[in-house]
């Protein structure tokens, strides 16, 4: 099917579109269960980061689930995809130069690591989101762990279906239930510096 598509080729780079917004272009990919507050971290930072003026946006699951991935279940197929989809959209907006805040639980090594490979080097940034299922059953914003352990909730990670930790993410937040939101922002932002992305 793509044998007769052809890469059309336009005048501005992604390194000009970079230095016009003055900073560099990143996706900081937030995984973790549901409940570890993945979200809540991603909205907090951004806020900061516009404060700076930095250029970001928000991929969401949920959100997204609203809208482009309408109709994908919860089967490991489906969330494969789910993952595809969203890391294709990444790819465009870091190549639009922003920086992309993208929230997904993404439970399996495998489809992280082809969102990974979708972009180029330091573009990939593996924040594992660390909270403890416990901790997350304890949260529990929206009601998912009281529905998935009655059985209302087929295939839901941390019960049903597997959560596979990340090896070597570039940055882990611990957010237990004490956690410092705003410590943990800090977290990110200080990384951001050190590598010279904003």
């Amino acid at each position: 099917m793509t044998e007769n598509l052809t890469w059309h080729k336009t005048k501005i780079s992604k390194v000009d579109r970079s230095k016009l917004n003055g900073h560099k272009a990143a996706c900081l990919w937030f995984t973790g269960l549901s409940g570890s507050g993945k979200s809540t971290l991603a909205v907090e930072l951004e806020a900061e980061l516009y404060k700076m003026g930095i250029h970001t946006y928000i991929l969401d699951g949920d959100n997204v689930r609203h809208g482009l991935n309408r109709g994908l279940t919860f089967s490991d197929e489906d969330r494969e995809e789910n993952i595809r989809r969203i890391g294709e959209v990444a790819k465009l907006f870091v190549d639009a130069g922003i920086i992309v805040l993208s929230a997904f639980i993404s439970p399996f090594k495998k489809d992280r690591e082809q969102v990974r490979s979708l972009l180029g080097k330091n573009e990939f940034i593996e924040v594992f989101v660390n909270a403890n299922l416990e901790t997350c059953e304890a949260r529990d914003p929206k009601g998912l762990y009281k529905k998935a352990r009655k059985g209302e909730i087929k295939e839901f990670t941390g019960i049903s279906s597997p959560y596979e930790e990340p090896e070597n993410p570039e940055i882990i937040v611990n957010n237990g239930l004490n956690s410092d939101l705003q410590k943990n922002v800090s977290q990110i932002i200080d990384f951001l510096k050190t590598k010279e992305i904003i």
